[in-house]
Formats: C-alpha cells, sequence, structure tokens
C-alpha cells in the first residue's frame, strides 16, 4: 500500500506559495495565480470593422488602469496602433447598422450618432450631445431613426436632424374636461360664456390642423395619460409608427433590501439599496401601444389574441398552496434585447412588418408577434411553452431582406434557426447542438452563426443559406466567442481563444478556409509558460443522463499503485458553460488547478446538469429540485476518478463561488462524509433571498411553490454537516447577498456544528477585483485541502 505524502509545515506551505517560476515548467504560484491579470496581457474585449474592410478596430485595457484604449490594425499584416487624441474622432464603432443599398453605415459612438459613406470614407456627425442616442435604424428609402431615452428623431442626408415622434405619460391637454353637470348647466345658462368656449375650441382646432398639414413641423405630441409610465419604445424606420411598452405608474415592485457597508471613507457604516427578493413582488405587467404618430393617436394592443394566454400552468400548484385561481388572461411583459440595447421590438426596413417578444410573467411561455398595422391588433407568428420555463437566451428575432420574420427557437430540445414567411415555420437547423447569434449576410442569401456543432464544447462559425441546406462550418477554431462580418460580407472577424489563450482576433474568408490571426496580446511570462492542457472527458452517468463533460487537469505521469488526493470544482452562474475549448471565465482558478496538480492532486471540473451548451432537457433538469441532479453528476464524477484516474476516494474535497458555493453546501450537506472538505465561496444558502428573474424561473415562487425552495435551499439540511467547511464571502455582494452566509452561520451556532469557519471580505462585491482578496480567499482555500486531504 503507498504512503501518503507529508503534510508540508506552515513554513514550506509559505516558501511553495510565494516562490517564483523558476523556468517554463514550474506552474504559476498562488501569488501571481491570484495577482492581477495584467501580469497575463489584456483580451480583446470589443471588436469591429473599420469601414474600408481592410482594417479592423478593438479595445483592450490599460495596464494598471481601468480604462479601455482603441487600437486599430491592418488584416493584412502588421501590428495594431493605438488611437489617440485627434485620430480618435475618425473612430467606426461596434454593431453599426447599414443602408439597404450598404452604401452607408451608421453607428453610435460615445453616445452620439455617425454615419460613414463607404463609397468614400466620409463621415458626418448627426449629434452631438451631452444624451446617450441610441439603437439606429435605416429605412429602405434612407431615412435614419435614432432615440434619445424615448424620444425618437430622424435623420436623412441633406435634411439634418429633427424630431420624429414624442410621447408623454401625461394628460392630453387638449382633451375634454370630465363631465361635471354644473360646468354643462353654467354653459347652457350663460351664452358668452359658450361662445368664448366654442371660439377658443376652433382656434385651437384650426391651429391643431394647421401644424399637421405643414410638413416643416415636427409631429405633434401623443400622450398616454397620467396613470402609466412609459417603459421602452420603438419607431418604425420611415417615422410613421411607433410602438411603446408601458407599466402601471406607481406600481408595486416589492420591499427592496438595504445593504450595510462596514468599510467606508466617511468612516460612519453607511446603507446601499438592494434588490428584492424572490415572488416579492412579481415583474411588473406591461401594456404596448400602437400609435400612429402622424395622428398622435395611441391605441392599446390587447394580448387577449396570444394562443393560450388565458391557460393557467400553475393552476394545480395555486390549488395546492390555496390561493385564489389565475382570473383573466395571465400577464405578460415585452421584454429587453439580451444585450440591453433596446426592446425586443423589431422592424423591418420597410416598415411593412414588425415583431416582438412577449414573455408570459410566469416564464412559461413567449410568444413572437407581429401588429396588424391597419386594424392595431397582434398577430401570433411563434409560440414556445415549456413546463419548466422559457430559457432567457436564445430568443434572437428578426426580418430577411424581402420581409420574412426569422428567429430562434428551442421548440426540438436544442437552439435552432427558424423562418416564417407567413406561413409554416421551416427549420433551417438540426441536430443536437446549438445555433447562436445568428447575423443575414449582406446580400440577404446566408445566415452566419456560431455553432457547437462536433462536441458541446467546441464553438465555431457556421452559415446556412436562408432558402435552406447543408450548414456548413467558416472557422475550426475551436475556441469563437464572437464574430462580426465585413461591410461588404467577404470576411469575417472573429474574437477566439482557447485554455490558455485570452480572446484574440483572426480574419478569415466568409467562403471558409483558414484564419490569420492578428493579435496575440499575452505577455511573454504568461505565453511561455509549460501550463497543463485540461483533458476533455465524458463521465458516464449512473442516473439516466447519458455523460457529464468534464475538464479534467492530472500529472503527466502516474505513480504505480499511488491514489491521489481529489479536488472537484463546480462552476457557478448555474447556466454556463466551463467545460469548452474558449478561455475559461474562471482563469484563476484553472491556475490554481495547475498547481494543486503540482502537489499532488488530481482536479475534475464538470458541465452538470443545468449548464449551457447541452440543450432544453439538460438545462431544466434542475426545474423544483436544484442541487440533486447537479449532485448527482459530481458523485458520478468522483466515482470515475477513482475508476480511471487513481483517485482516492477517501480524499475528495469540493470547491466553487456563486452557484458552485451553492452546490458545495449541498455536497456537504446532502451527501456527509463523502467530501472530506468543501470550500464555498458567495454562495447562496436560502433560495427564498435570492432574485426573481433568474430563480423564479427554476423554482417559481416561495409562496406558490414551497416545496421546491424546502428542497432546493441548503440552509434546510445544515443539520447533516460534518466534515470540514469553508465560507468565504464579499460583504456587499449585491448580488448574492452577504445575508444568506451570515444566516447560515446562525443556523450552524444553533446546530453546535464545529470544522466550519467564515472569511467575510469587507470591500468585495460578488466577483472580487483585489488581488488581496483572491489571494487570501484561495490560500484559505488551499489550506483547507492540504490539512484535511493529505
Amino acid at each position: 500500500m503507498p504512503s501518503r505524502p507529508i503534510r508540508l509545515t506552515s513554513l514550506a506551505v509559505s516558501i511553495l506559495l510565494l516562490a517564483g517560476a523558476a523556468n517554463a515548467q514550474t506552474p504559476v504560484t498562488l501569488t501571481q495565480a491570484m495577482a492581477d491579470p495584467d501580469w497575463i496581457g489584456p483580451p480583446v474585449e470589443q471588436a469591429w470593422w473599420a469601414w474600408d474592410g481592410q482594417h479592423v478596430q478593438y479595445q483592450l485595457k490599460r495596464e494598471g488602469a481601468a480604462i479601455r484604449d482603441t487600437y486599430q490594425q491592418p488584416i493584412a499584416g502588421g501590428t495594431g496602433t493605438m488611437l489617440d487624441g485627434a485620430a480618435r474622432a475618425d473612430l467606426d464603432a461596434p454593431r453599426a447598422v447599414y443602408d439597404a443599398s450598404r452604401q452607408r453605415m451608421a453607428f453610435v459612438r460615445n453616445g452620439d450618432v455617425f454615419v460613414r459613406d463607404l463609397r468614400n470614407g466620409t463621415l458626418t456627425q448627426v449629434t452631438r450631445t451631452n444624451a446617450d442616442e441610441a439603437t439606429p435604424q435605416w429605412s429602405s428609402d434612407g431615412n435614419l431613426v435614432f432615440r434619445q431615452a424615448n424620444d425618437w428623431y430622424q435623420w436623412r442626408a441633406g435634411r439634418g436632424v429633427s424630431q420624429a415622434a414624442v410621447v408623454k405619460a401625461e394628460k392630453d391637454p387638449a382633451a375634454p374636461p370630465k363631465a361635471d353637470d354644473l360646468r354643462e348647466r353654467q354653459l347652457a345658462m350663460i351664452a358668452t360664456l359658450k361662445k368664448d368656449k366654442e371660439t377658443r375650441d376652433a382656434a385651437r382646432d384650426q391651429n391643431e390642423a394647421w401644424r399637421r398639414a405643414d410638413p416643416t413641423r415636427a409631429p405633434a405630441p401623443t400622450y398616454l395619460g397620467t396613470d402609466v409610465a412609459i417603459v421602452d419604445s420603438a419607431l418604425s424606420p420611415d417615422g410613421k409608427w411607433l410602438l411603446v411598452v408601458t407599466a402601471a405608474k406607481g406600481a408595486d415592485e416589492g420591499q427592496a433590501g438595504k445593504m450595510p457597508k462596514y468599510v467606508t471613507e466617511s468612516g460612519y457604516e453607511e446603507f446601499e439599496d438592494v434588490r428584492t427578493r424572490v415572488g416579492r413582488n412579481d415583474p411588473v405587467p406591461h401594456k404596448l401601444w400602437l400609435v400612429d404618430v402622424n395622428a398622435s393617436k395611441a391605441t392599446e394592443l390587447k394580448f387577449d389574441t396570444l394562443p393560450g394566454i388565458g391557460d393557467d400552468p400553475l393552476a394545480a400548484m395555486r390549488k395546492a398552496a390555496k390561493q385564489e385561481p389565475l382570473k383573466g388572461d395571465r400577464p405578460v411583459r415585452i421584454e429587453s434585447d439580451g444585450d440591453g440595447s433596446g426592446p425586443a421590438i423589431h422592424w423591418s426596413e420597410d416598415s411593412r412588418n414588425v415583431a416582438l417578444l412577449v414573455r408570459a410573467v410566469d416564464n412559461k411561455d413567449r410568444w413572437i408577434a407581429g401588429v396588424d398595422l391597419a386594424n392595431a391588433k397582434l398577430v401570433t407568428r411563434d409560440r414556445l411553452t415549456d413546463k419548466a420555463w422559457i430559457n432567457w437566451g436564445f430568443n434572437d428575432f428578426g426580418f430577411t431582406r424581402d420581409g420574412a420574420l426569422w428567429f430562434l427557437s428551442e421548440r426540438s430540445g436544442y437552439s435552432h434557426l427558424y423562418v416564417n414567411d407567413g406561413g409554416k415555420s421551416r427549420q433551417l437547423t438540426s441536430g443536437k447542438w446549438e445555433v447562436s447569434a445568428p447575423t443575414l449576410s449582406p446580400d440577404g442569401s446566408t445566415f452566419f452563426f456560431t455553432c457547437n456543432r462536433k462536441w458541446p464544447g467546441d464553438y465555431e462559425v457556421c452559415a446556412v443559406p436562408v432558402a435552406g441546406g447543408d450548414v456548413r462550418e467558416v472557422t475550426s477554431l475551436d475556441g469563437v466567442e464572437d464574430f462580426t462580418l465585413s461591410p461588404d460580407g467577404s470576411k469575417v472577424l472573429v474574437r477566439h481563444s482557447s485554455s490558455y489563450m485570452p480572446p484574440q482576433l483572426s480574419v478569415v474568408n466568409a467562403a471558409g478556409g483558414n484564419a490569420t490571426q492578428l493579435t496575440d496580446t499575452r505577455k511573454a511570462e504568461f505565453r511561455n509558460r509549460e501550463w497543463i492542457e485540461p483533458e476533455y472527458v465524458q463521465v458516464p452517468s449512473k442516473h439516466g443522463a447519458g455523460v457529464v463533460w468534464g475538464k479534467f487537469y492530472g500529472p503527466k505521469n502516474y505513480e504505480a499503485g499511488k491514489k491521489y488526493p481529489i479536488v472537484m470544482f463546480v462552476h457557478g452562474a448555474g447556466y454556463l458553460q466551463n467545460v469548452s475549448e474558449r478561455y475559461p471565465n474562471y482563469f484563476r482558478e484553472q491556475m490554481f488547478h495547475n498547481l494543486l496538480v503540482q502537489q499532488g492532486y488530481v482536479v475534475l471540473d464538470l458541465d452538470y446538469r443545468a449548464s449551457e451548451g447541452y440543450g432544453r432537457d439538460w438545462r431544466t433538469a434542475i426545474y423544483r429540485q436544484m442541487g440533486h441532479p447537479e449532485l448527482e453528476d459530481y458523485l458520478d464524477g468522483l466515482d470515475w476518478l477513482v475508476a480511471t484516474k487513481q483517485g482516492d476516494k477517501d480524499r475528495a474535497g469540493i470547491y466553487g463561488g456563486s452557484y458552485g458555493g451553492f452546490m458545495t453546501f449541498m455536497a456537504l450537506f446532502r451527501s456527509p462524509g463523502t467530501f472530506k472538505a468543501g470550500a464555498a465561496l458567495r454562495p447562496v444558502a436560502d433560495w427564498s433571498q435570492y432574485n426573481h428573474e433568474y430563480t423564479s424561473n427554476i423554482l417559481n415562487t416561495p409562496e406558490l411553490d414551497p416545496e421546491a425552495y424546502q428542497v432546493s435551499s441548503p440552509i434546510n439540511f445544515a443539520d447533516k454537516l460534518q466534515d470540514n467547511l469553508l465560507i468565504a464571502h464579499g460583504m456587499i455582494d449585491d448580488n448574492v447577498f452577504f445575508k444568506d452566509s451570515v444566516m447560515l452561520s446562525q443556523r450552524l451556532i444553533e446546530l453546535r456544528k464545529d470544522k466550519w469557519e467564515i472569511a467575510p471580505y469587507p470591500l468585495e462585491r460578488h466577483s472580487f477585483t483585489r488581488s488581496d482578496s483572491w489571494y487570501d480567499e484561495y490560500r484559505r482555500i488551499y489550506e483547507l485541502f492540504e490539512r484535511t486531504l493529505k
């Protein structure tokens, strides 16, 4: 039987953690792994094409500062040059939109709208304000509309900027007063009063008629009344129609929290307003209005035409909870686009078609609806229903060049691309893989998108004809992050990464071929190290899940007969993918795993059930039972390590942050004795304390579904703790409140549990930003594992 390694003394640990790397084969030290990532080199955070299609522009974080500098680089070869001073005035910007002839592009830079002539490069600054303009869109005939908050403007070459639409949540000053018997009798009695009123009314009506007939005047405001608040709006490119989203004014959004801050510049305790808890209250429902801009007329668009709007998928649960049955149609909301750039309302460039995403507040239905403009009513184009919850991703939609609606949907079990020209939808892609971020080629013939066809963690740029046909992979980079087409559509600028390469830029022909890498911003010290490449593995599930993908870190050469202590890592965010060929969100943890392997551990990082990249069923496996399928996956992973990687089942530890911290609790509390130690970082202890947008999707609400919260909240299983536990939490965490860890601490005190400790970080939020905090946290994790697993 092999002898166990001798535990390092505290002096030896200090030497190990503080020592510098002697050569390329020496893994990173803990000090360096948790240092400011400037030593690695800045990732390319955002990139876009310059107008000429021969240069690209991108942003890098400046070393030692929070400033982002902009660089320009030719695609034919050469290095990037930082643009500063006067050169910044000629910059282009991300998310440019093109006119129908593809001769001009419009974009927003620093809150102002610009138009670039692609024939000669002439740049026109359309606005110069201290406000933030946004969401420019071209009409078929060259009108450019854009917004400033919920005021809309338009620009046309040679005519300048004019106000296009104004909508106000105010009383219409021209509206007749409420009925009043005294007033009516007074006017009937006194002829002079009646005549004066008629004269005023006639003058007002005549002035209004003249105003509307004068083409040089801006449209008159449209008034929606004082009982609504304007949430969002979207103007048709021709400026004739405005869709407005409103909520009830003064609606009760629920009681917000107060978070104490103890270490402050003032020296006094301070308090910060923070979010409401799940179910307190539900998101405020929306109303939708169609505004005829020229007539200043608003018509409410009723949602009662949406199929299934009157059904209650939670009726049985509502009855069991002894709640009143749902009365009338379910409340809905018009959600924002995923990137936050505007409402999920999209107009076709000819302004004849519009589509919007309507989501039920109960999270069970998503409709994509059009608007019958002539009759002012909604027309359903697609309905997606899910007994668990509708995904917050994979809801992109828009219009093809010929006006057909395209959209993503998980209706097949995976996110795929569909086209609907008014009849039955055509599915353009299929298979057990996911489509994301579709964009149309300039000629409108081809969709380009991100795909993971080969295996769930291999991301490429793919393409498929709009008319239908075979899917082809444009790139072979393995770790595509995102992409953008050149102005003429002939090339693709790709932001991509790998395990030890933060996002960089390459260019590839849209027809396919070899990519030309433009950047490598890594510093030599990081780039030249010999890192442990993760082994992508498939762990067989004993619980009906097929296989669970993982990243394994182990020694290059195993000692015969030796059993290795095990560390299992749990990624956060719940719906996130960490087992991919991209640069990990958890790059510090990856370096920490290198250090652990150096010290004799084996490490496994799993994309447990609920992780992104594996389709709808994988995503919703945790519905009403968070922490249960995922724990099964980790127990299967533990068995796999023992069977295939010489792992020692008697010396296993687990750790993770956020959702990973929650899962650490569930592992120690629900499977006591399996893991000798766990580190729960910024962890959820009680899901009733978390937010509504995330939690209600998976567990409904505490009043409606108390059983789901009972079985999913670790605090309810704390009495089972028998192993070593470290809790680490930022005290001003405004995502998972520090209160979760305080509550669990009190519970453990009441249960008289030992072998646990808590490390509070007074100046850290959910994601730590200070290297000394990162170091202190991971020093504690390392020492915990050394103390309990060696």
